[in-house]
């Protein structure tokens, strides 16, 4: 292969993660377990590293006091700290949010390892299988279901190729034989 085309094809690579990336963040939407960052330029008082969003969704912010980012998307929750600085503390405040760790997903059933991983961008449910040690023996390769937590009823059959989200839980059934 020469270098020209070895280099395109990694540019293509590039850019087809950084596209994945960018429409993750654009419709995703922050819920329990999720690990954010909120950068204000020229303010170190006022940005956090590392902000791991629990159950209660809330979390205390200077000069606005409790915010609540469950079910925002990273821009929301970057206008709302906007709106609230802008005027009487900052001019022109420079917000970034980022997602610097995404909730869990679970797999459940017939794998060699069921429990929870960290989820990853481009992952889907072959990965999550692999991550959990593969199938077991016993495990019923086409009855294979993805659920969101805290929706029970909820439950779509899947193929191995289905992408995975955060929170997402998988479950393998059982063959009879």
């Amino acid at each position: 292969m020469t270098r020209i085309s070895t280099f395109s094809l990694l540019l293509m690579f590039l850019m087809v993660i950084s596209f994945q990336s960018m429409a993750l963040n654009n419709n995703y939407t922050i819920g329990a377990g999720d690990r954010i960052q909120i950068s204000v330029y020229g303010e170190d008082n006022l940005s956090i590293d590392d902000l791991y969003i629990d159950n209660s969704g809330t979390f205390e912010y200077p000069y606005l006091g409790q915010l609540n980012p469950l079910g925002k998307t990273v821009e929301q929750l970057k206008n709302t700290i906007i709106n609230g600085l802008k005027g009487d503390y900052l001019i022109s405040p420079k917000v970034r949010v980022s997602i610097i760790g995404f909730r869990s997903i679970y797999v459940n059933g017939e794998v060699k390892k069921p429990g929870g991983y960290e989820y990853q961008p481009g992952l889907t449910v072959d990965k999550a299988i692999a991550l959990a040690g593969g199938f077991t023996d016993r495990a019923a390769r086409n009855k294979v279901y993805i659920g969101q937590s805290g929706k029970d009823d909820l439950k779509n059959k899947a193929k191995l190729s289905s992408a995975v989200s955060p929170g997402d839980i998988i479950v393998i059934e059982q063959s009879f034989f």
